[in-house]
C-alpha cells in the first residue's frame, strides 16, 4: 500500500481538475420541443414556403461555374435534385443544360406545388414529387440505378443527424454506379452557428432549431466524409468555402463558411478521393449600416445561401439594439425583469405603440404572478404583447407552452431581446415570440400550426384602443381559442386587461358577441371589493398588497365562447 507521503505526492504531480460552472444542456432544447421538431419537420417548411413562396433563396447560378463539367456530358442526363424548395437548383440547370432531365423531391408539398407553378415548369424535363428520403422509397418514383447525378444543395442540413444514413441509402438505390453526389451545405464555425450557441436553440451537437421550428446541422469535413463513404461512397472533392464580409469603417468580419464536396458512388475500385483547395472570397462594403443593410443583404445573397432566423441582420450589420432604448425594472412577487423599451423622449415620433410598456401590462403579469393556477399546465396566448412580454414570461414558470405574439416586426425585435434576457434556459424553450397581424389569415395558421389544439387562456393586455381592430381581434382569438369544453373556471377564457379609451364597452361587447364570446366576468379597479366577481375577484384575496396597485381606470373583461 502506498504511503501517505506517496499519495500526496501523486495527488500533486496530477493536473487540477476543471470546474465547469455551467451546465452542459443549459442550452439545449427540451425533449419535448426536441422530439416536436422531429415530428412537425415537414409542417414547419411547408409553412416556411407558405410564408416566403419562391422569394426567400436566390437561383443558384453558380452550380455551373462549379460543377458544369459534370452535366455537359453528350446524351441525355438524368439528374435528382433532392430538397427541390422552390426550384432555384432546377430552373437555372435547366436553361443551361437543355439535355438533362430533372427528378424534383421535397418533403413540403408546399415547395413542389411551387416548382410545378413555375413559369419554366415542363413535364417533358422534370419530374417534381413529394418525397421524404427518411422514410419513403425513391425506388416508388425513380427507377432503380436511372440517375447520373444527385444534387444536395443544402438540404441535408434539414435531417436530423441520426437519420442522414438512411438518406443517402436511399439515393444510393437510383444513383448508376460511378454516379456523382453534388454537395453543398454549412459548415462549423458559420457565423449563424456562432450566434445560435449563444441561445438556447440546440437540439444536439452542432445541430439547432431556428426561430420558426426549421432546423440546420452544420457540417465538420471529418463528419461529412465519414457519413459518405460509410454507405459505399468515395470522395472525389472535399473542401470549405469562405466568403469573408469585411465592413472596413466599423471594423467589423462576418465569415461565411460552407462545406463543398462531390462525393461518387463507389464501384468497388476505392479509387482514391483528393481534396481540393479551399476558397476564399473577400466582399468589402464601406459604411454598412441601417440605410443600405437591406439592398447590401440582397447583394450577398445573389450567389449565397443565407441563414435569416431572427437576429442575424443586427449581428451582420453591426446595427446597435441600444440606440433610442431605455431599460425598465419590472419587479413583481417572484419575477424580477430589465425590459428594453423604447426611450421616453423617441415615444412621441414613434407610430407604433409596441415599444413601450403598459400599465394594463403590469397589472396583468402581477395577477399571473401571484394566481399561477390560472395558466398552470395550459397553453397561452398573449396577443399585442408589444416588446415587454411580461406576461408571456411570467406565464412560463407554470404554463406548458406560451406563445408571445404582437405584429409590429421592431416590437418583436426587442420582444425576442427581452425574452433571451430575462427568462432562465429552463424556461426558454417553453416561450416562443411570433408574428401575429389579427386577421391575417397566414399569420393564423402558422401559429395554429405551432400549437393544433388550440390555446386554453388567450390574453390581451390594452388591445381595444384602436376602433377598427376590434373586430379582426376577436376573430384572430375566435380562431385560435381552444374548443375544449369544461367547467365556467376551466373553460378556455379569453382575458382583456385595458383602459377604455376610444372603443367603449358596449362596442367590445357586441364585436365578442358577433364572434361567439360571452362576458362571464368583468371588473374595475375602483370596485376591488365587489363579491359577486366570482373568478377575477379570487385573483385579489390572497395578498392584495402583493398584486401591483392599479389606476382606477383599469378594467378586466373574462370572455369565454358560447
Amino acid at each position: 500500500m502506498a504511503s501517505d507521503a506517496e499519495r500526496q505526492q501523486e495527488e500533486h504531480q496530477q493536473p487540477n481538475p476543471k470546474l465547469q460552472i455551467y451546465s452542459t444542456s443549459s442550452n439545449m432544447v427540451s425533449p419535448f420541443w426536441k422530439e416536436k421538431y422531429e415530428r412537425d419537420a415537414k409542417k414547419y417548411w411547408d409553412i416556411f414556403y407558405k410564408r416566403h413562396q419562391d422569394k426567400f433563396f436566390k437561383d443558384r447560378h453558380y452550380l455551373d461555374k462549379e460543377w458544369g463539367h459534370y452535366f455537359s456530358g453528350s446524351g441525355e442526363m438524368v439528374v435528382l435534385e433532392v430538397g427541390c424548395g422552390a426550384g432555384n437548383t432546377i430552373f437555372p440547370l435547366i436553361a443551361t443544360y437543355p439535355n438533362i432531365f430533372v427528378h424534383a423531391c421535397d418533403f413540403s408539398p408546399r415547395a413542389v406545388n411551387l416548382v410545378k407553378s413555375h413559369k419554366d415548369f415542363t413535364e417533358s424535363h422534370i419530374r417534381a414529387f413529394v418525397c421524404d428520403l427518411t422514410v419513403d422509397d425513391l425506388n416508388e418514383h425513380i427507377p432503380p440505378s436511372s440517375v447520373d447525378i444527385v444534387t444536395m444543395i443544402f438540404v441535408l442540413s434539414a435531417v436530423s443527424p441520426e437519420k442522414m444514413p438512411l438518406v443517402l441509402q436511399n439515393i444510393s438505390k437510383v444513383l448508376k454506379p460511378n454516379g456523382h453526389v453534388l454537395f453543398r451545405d454549412y459548415a462549423t464555425g458559420d457565423l449563424a452557428q456562432e450566434r445560435f450557441s449563444c441561445k438556447d436553440q440546440m437540439i444536439s451537437q452542432n445541430f439547432y432549431v431556428r426561430g420558426d421550428g426549421t432546423r440546420a446541422f452544420y457540417f465538420s469535413k471529418e463528419f461529412l466524409a465519414n457519413l459518405f463513404t460509410g454507405k459505399g461512397f468515395d470522395i472525389e472533392e472535399l473542401g470549405l468555402c469562405y466568403k469573408q464580409v469585411e465592413n472596413r469603417s466599423r471594423e467589423l468580419v462576418m465569415n461565411r463558411i460552407w462545406v463543398q464536396a462531390v462525393f461518387r458512388l463507389s464501384d468497388l475500385q476505392n479509387a482514391a478521393g483528393k481534396d481540393t483547395c479551399d476558397e476564399i472570397e473577400l466582399c468589402h462594403q464601406e459604411n454598412v449600416g441601417p440605410a443600405v443593410s437591406e439592398k447590401y443583404m440582397e447583394l450577398l445573397l445573389e450567389d449565397t445561401e443565407f441563414d435569416m432566423s431572427d437576429g442575424i441582420a443586427s449581428t451582420m450589420f453591426a446595427v446597435s439594439p441600444t440606440t433610442g432604448n431605455e431599460v425598465i425594472d419590472v419587479n413583481l412577487k417572484d419575477d424580477n425583469f430589465k425590459i428594453r423599451v423604447l426611450s421616453r423622449e423617441y415615444q412621441h415620433t414613434c407610430k407604433s405603440t409596441g415599444l413601450m410598456l403598459w400599465e394594463s401590462a403590469y397589472l396583468m403579469a402581477s395577477i399571473l404572478s401571484q394566481n399561477p393556477i390560472i395558466v398552470l399546465g395550459k397553453r397561452v396566448l398573449e396577443l399585442g404583447c408589444g416588446c415587454g412580454g411580461i406576461c408571456s414570461m411570467v406565464a412560463a414558470r407554470s404554463a406548458n407552452l406560451v406563445i408571445a405574439s404582437d405584429g409590429d416586426p421592431k416590437a418583436l425585435y426587442l420582444l425576442n431581446q427581452n425574452i433571451s434576457s430575462n427568462l432562465k434556459p429552463s424556461l426558454l424553450g417553453k416561450v416562443s415570440a411570433e408574428r401575429l397581424e389579427w386577421g391575417n389569415k397566414e399569420h393564423i395558421e402558422a401559429i395554429r400550426a405551432l400549437n393544433q389544439e388550440g390555446f386554453e387562456v388567450i390574453i390581451g393586455t390594452d388591445v381595444t384602443y384602436i376602433p377598427e381592430a376590434i373586430l379582426p381581434l376577436f376573430s384572430t382569438a375566435k380562431e385560435l381559442i381552444s374548443t375544449n369544453k369544461a367547467g365556467v373556471n376551466d373553460a378556455p377564457a379569453l382575458i382583456l386587461c385595458h383602459v377604455f379609451r376610444r372603443v367603449d364597452e358596449p362596442s367590445i361587447l357586441s364585436a365578442a358577441s358577433r364572434y361567439g364570446f360571452r362576458l362571464v366576468d368583468r371588473w374595475h379597479a375602483g370596485n376591488l371589493g365587489d363579491s359577486h366577481q366570482s373568478i377575477i375577484s379570487s385573483w385579489f384575496s390572497k395578498d392584495r398588497d402583493e398584486v401591483c396597485n392599479p389606476s382606477t381606470a383599469l378594467n378586466i373583461m373574462y370572455f369565454q365562447v358560447e
